[in-house]
Formats: C-alpha cells, sequence, structure tokens
C-alpha cells in the first residue's frame, strides 16, 4: 500500500538545492522548482508546503522579491510557507513568522530532519528552530507573552533545553503524544503572537534598541505595494554589503 506524500514546492536561487530537494527528499512529491517567487505565483502551482528561500537576489536575477517581502507574497497567495534558510538571526528567524511563514528550516539541518520540518508544515503544523525556540522563552520570561499555560511553560522550557519528548515524559510524568499536544498548541500561539506583534513591543520586550527591527519586521498585509518594493530593496542592500565583507 503506497503512502501518499506531501506535495512541495521548492523557490530558492541556488539551482543544485532546486535539483538535489526531489533527490534526496524522497518522502515529498516536489512539483514544481523556481529560481523567484514571481514565475511560481504566476503560475500557481498546488502545492501543501512552499520551501522558500530568503536569498534570491544574484547576479542574473537581481531584482526578485526576497526576504520578509517574498514569504509575505507566498502566504497572501493561499500558501503554507516554510523558510529554509541560512539566515541565524532569531529576530529574523522570528519576522519570517510574524509574516505569516508556518516553519523555519536552518539550510544546516540532516536530510531526514528538514523532510520531517517540511512535511509537518505541509501537514499544517507550526516548525521553530532552536534558536528560535530561545527567543521565544525570553519573551515568555519577561512577561510579554502570557497566553500559554504553565504546563505549556514547562514544554517550552524543556524544548528550549534540547530536551527530546522522551527525556520530557521522564520529568513530567507525560506522553510523548501528550507533549507534542502541548507543543503544537504553543507554536500556534507563538505564531499568532508575532503576527500580531508591532517592532515597538518585540523591541521593549527583549530589551533592544526602539526601531532595531523597523527595517526587518512585516508591515500590515493592507501596506501599500511602495513599502513592500522598499523591503525588497532594503533586502538587497544588505546582500550587497555582506559580499563586501567577505
Amino acid at each position: 500500500m503506497s503512502v501518499e506524500r506531501p506535495t512541495a514546492v521548492v523557490v530558492d536561487d541556488a539551482t543544485v538545492i532546486r535539483e538535489s530537494v526531489p533527490i534526496l527528499m524522497t518522502g515529498l512529491d516536489v512539483v514544481g522548482r523556481y529560481a523567484g517567487v514571481e514565475q511560481m505565483l504566476d503560475e500557481r502551482p498546488d502545492s501543501e508546503v512552499v520551501i522558500l528561500d530568503l536569498h534570491l537576489s544574484n547576479a542574473s536575477q537581481p531584482d526578485v522579491r526576497q526576504g520578509i517581502a517574498a514569504v509575505r507574497a507566498v502566504v497572501a497567495a493561499g500558501y503554507r510557507v516554510c523558510v529554509f534558510t541560512q539566515e541565524e538571526r532569531r529576530f529574523v528567524l522570528a519576522a519570517c513568522l510574524a509574516a505569516g511563514a508556518s516553519g523555519v528550516v536552518a539550510k544546516s539541518a540532516g536530510t531526514a530532519e528538514t523532510q520531517e520540518a517540511f512535511a509537518a508544515v505541509a501537514a499544517g503544523e507550526v516548525v521553530m528552530p532552536q534558536a528560535l525556540i530561545g527567543l521565544v522563552e525570553v519573551l515568555v520570561r519577561r512577561n510579554n507573552l502570557t497566553i500559554l499555560s504553565e504546563r505549556q511553560r514547562q514544554v517550552l522550557s524543556g524544548r528550549a533545553r534540547g530536551f527530546t519528548y522522551a527525556e520530557l515524559g521522564e520529568q513530567l510524568f507525560l506522553s510523548e503524544s501528550t507533549l507534542r499536544g502541548y507543543w503544537a498548541t504553543v507554536t500556534e500561539n507563538v505564531s499568532e503572537y508575532l503576527q500580531q506583534a508591532t517592532p515597538a513591543e518585540i523591541e521593549h520586550a527583549l530589551g533592544i534598541g526602539p526601531g532595531d527591527l523597523l527595517d526587518m519586521w512585516p508591515v500590515p498585509p493592507e501596506a501599500s505595494d511602495a513599502v513592500e518594493k522598499d523591503e525588497a530593496r532594503w533586502w538587497q542592500l544588505r546582500q550587497k554589503r555582506r559580499r563586501r565583507r567577505r
């Protein structure tokens, strides 16, 4: 009896990534591969998850939409997005969830772990990397994120410290399935919170400078095209600066 595989689309400017995902991740049915979101949105493939890189601009396509603007555009088109990136700054990763992404996966993660994360997002779950889990715990500790129950906070604390469900189960005397249920609720609540939070609220909660997040935190969906273009130009400028430092 065959198992139905979740359908996926890969959007990445690196040819090797686009070509390797279907080969390495046989648990996915890759129905489309694109170097940028514009072509994907023009063709509108039927897919359960869009695997999206944050940095899509290069010499051959310098003006493509990328970063938070790309996440927001794909989400607005009705897709579940899992960001697949080398980006490590947790504020940027949080901004991806705030823009509507359902998951963030590091390109440094193993193949099996990555495929499992993509499938989870395709199934409607929220996937957060370890760095982002630690950020969420800080928000909870500082009483900025108060929507979690005591048990959910315990599960979050354990996940932030890298405990497995089995290890947490021994500590809290709960089954793994129960813990997974708690964690699913935590991630959903966190995702909703980040989508409603303003840059000022996040900055205040984390003790960072006022205005530091304005250039990366997603603007409301009703924002004008001009704001989106400014956002895309900002990402291109960041990439140029990074190349100069290398």
